[in-house]
């Protein structure tokens, strides 16, 4: 199925000279879509780091590389270059800037990667300048309906399928669990890629020998996503140390299990200040259904921030708001370090929630919604509205991204 990625990547491939890195969980569609837009040029060239022959291209270094890609030959058209899972060769970086200076008059380049771009700037990132990232997240509502860009933010709602619907909450936004809808293949496929984390990601890039008791605490997480989050807690349940968590924590999350939003705190009177909140990068991974449409929004939201300041607009942050009077808010989104919207999430229609009126007087943001996730679609902007409002999941997240 065509992402929006395809697009972005096609029009940065035109307009760009800098590299394209995408970074995302595996499976989320980055060499897919790579491929995909690579094919709308002339010449392209596929390298991956985890095939053998091409493996010792890379080690040869750019001129291998050059070589089979037929960068001597004049063309009218740069041929464009994957360089899939490169992350994994220890001399990546120094492959990178050598190859990018020497050809990058001649080809355009596209770089993917399971692991978070922090992981690889560790030491300094020699290749500033060089390239722009773009994180490649999950399936979601407007997607689906709409796989287009558009010059801002807010997109018109739009309607989905039902059984495009009920598939996106049964088995999450990783494309081939979505497109196959077997429950079957989707616990297959999550089993395998348990699997790679645990036995080939992990062990492979960090340093940690404890791989059972991560496993353990990667269980608990999942069955406290959505919830308020105990280290102390966690680190007795899984017999290490605090500190122990809080960085194999770190490491779930930039491999791609699980992310965290912090609270925000400013112009809100008792706060918290320090409690994340951690949600999984599968949602159909959660068993309560409260807890998993929390999350699915809670994905949206993220993959919403990321995609708008990837793209330029702007820098946006999500955030959630509790006090230590436990009135919460679910989600806050930020616009140039500015409060924009709250979001509050329930699985049923009810009266809209105090907490929303005092937050909204709290941080002065413009919008504030409700959503519910039985109320049915609906063909209004809920972005004109400014006041706590109640409104269909599928209207709210149709206009995002």
């Amino acid at each position: 199925m065509k992402r929006i990625y395809q697009e972005l990547i096609s029009r940065h491939l035109l307009q760009l000279r800098q590299m394209v890195f995408l970074m995302g969980p595996r499976q989320v569609g980055k060499t897919t879509v790579s491929l995909a837009s690579a094919a709308e040029w002339p010449k392209h060239f596929y390298f991956n780091w985890d095939n053998s022959a091409e493996k010792l291209l890379f080690i040869e270094g750019p001129s291998a590389i050059a070589l089979q890609a037929d960068l001597s030959e004049l063309t009218e058209e740069k041929p464009v270059l994957i360089f899939d899972e490169i992350h994994k060769y220890a001399k990546w970086k120094n492959f990178l800037k050598g190859f990018f200076d020497l050809y990058e008059k001649k080809t355009k380049i596209i770089v993917t990667g399971s692991a978070r771009l922090n992981i690889y700037k560790k030491g300094g990132d020699s290749l500033m300048g060089r390239y722009f990232y773009y994180r490649v997240h999950p399936l979601s509502v407007a997607e689906i309906v709409s796989p287009h860009l558009i010059e801002e933010e807010i997109r018109p709602p739009a309607p989905i399928s039902q059984d495009d619907w009920t598939a996106l909450l049964e088995h999450g936004g990783f494309p081939e669990p979505f497109i196959q809808r077997s429950k079957p293949f989707s616990r297959r496929l999550h089993s395998i890629r348990q699997d790679q984390l645990f036995k080939e990601d992990i062990r492979d890039g960090t340093r940690i020998q404890e791989l059972s008791q991560l496993e353990l605490l990667a269980e608990l997480l999942r069955k406290q996503a959505a919830e308020s989050m105990s280290y102390q807690s966690l680190a007795k349940k899984v017999g290490v140390s605090v500190d122990t968590v809080r960085r194999w924590i770190e490491v779930l999350k930039s491999f791609y299990y699980c992310f965290s939003i912090q609270p925000w705190s400013k112009n809100i009177t008792r706060s918290l200040i320090k409690e994340p909140k951690l949600y999984l990068w599968d949602w159909s991974l959660l068993d309560e259904e409260g807890h998993r449409n929390e999350n699915l929004v809670a994905s949206h939201l993220l993959k919403a921030t990321h995609f708008w300041t990837d793209r330029g607009f702007g820098e946006y942050g999500l955030y959630y708001l509790r006090t230590k009077d436990k009135i919460e808010t679910d989600f806050l989104v930020t616009k140039e370090g500015k409060p924009w919207f709250l979001v509050e999430v329930k699985t049923k229609a009810r009266g809209i929630s105090p907490a929303l009126y005092h937050f909204q007087k709290g941080t002065q943001a413009p919008h504030a919604f409700q959503i519910a996730f039985d109320l049915p679609f609906v063909r209004k902007n809920c972005f004109e509205e400014k006041g706590p409002i109640l409104v269909s999941a599928q209207t709210f997240l149709s206009q995002l991204i």
